[in-house]
């Protein structure tokens, strides 16, 4: 899909958002992270940079959960749903299965974002189902795991900040509302 319809299908699902939202699937037990999400997905090869952000509410565990992204008014734009052999991702268009979570990112955004590992990032820690580095500058807290660099350094007021530097680099910035 090219950039300029990758846009339009994302105003087209906002326009709809107004008039529809998705139906909110069952709660997965555990604590739920929300904040506001972009996703930075630099150009290369050609390809146009792309980006995306939302509202997110992300619930459950990795290997069953929930991810709502919503508009600024609170309308759930996109869930996906996860569960041992399913993941769904549903919007006012429709829902459309995918294999794993990296399949749907990599359709949804153009690019593979370890989903199941976000859980222990916004958490401020590295994933336990990879090894993962200090970083070693003070200045700069934070670790590197699963070929990203993940940013702790303003953790404190809520932001966290994953980079991927292989081409095409992707980053993504969280900032995580807190009771």
């Amino acid at each position: 899909m090219s950039g300029r319809a990758r846009v339009a299908a994302l105003l087209a699902a906002l326009t709809l958002a107004a008039c529809a939202s998705v139906p909110q699937g069952a709660t997965p037990a555990g604590e739920a992270l929300s904040g506001r999400l972009a996703v930075r997905v630099d150009g290369s090869d050609g390809k146009e940079p792309r980006s995306e952000n939302a509202a997110f509410e992300l619930q459950g565990s990795p290997q069953v959960g929930r991810l709502n992204l919503s508009t600024p008014l609170g309308s759930v734009i996109a869930q996906a749903r996860w569960a041992p052999g399913s993941v769904v991702l549903a919007t006012p268009q429709g829902e459309r299965n995918f294999v794993d979570l990296d399949a749907l990112t990599r359709e949804v955004l153009g690019e593979s974002v370890p989903v199941a590992a976000l859980f222990d990032w916004l958490r401020g820690r590295p994933w336990p189902g990879a090894a993962s580095t200090a970083s070693s500058a003070p200045a700069e807290p934070g670790f590197a795991q699963l070929g990203w660099a993940v940013s702790l350094a303003r953790f404190d007021a809520g932001w966290v900040v994953a980079r991927r530097e292989r081409a095409p680099a992707v980053t993504v910035r969280a900032k995580l509302d807190r009771p």
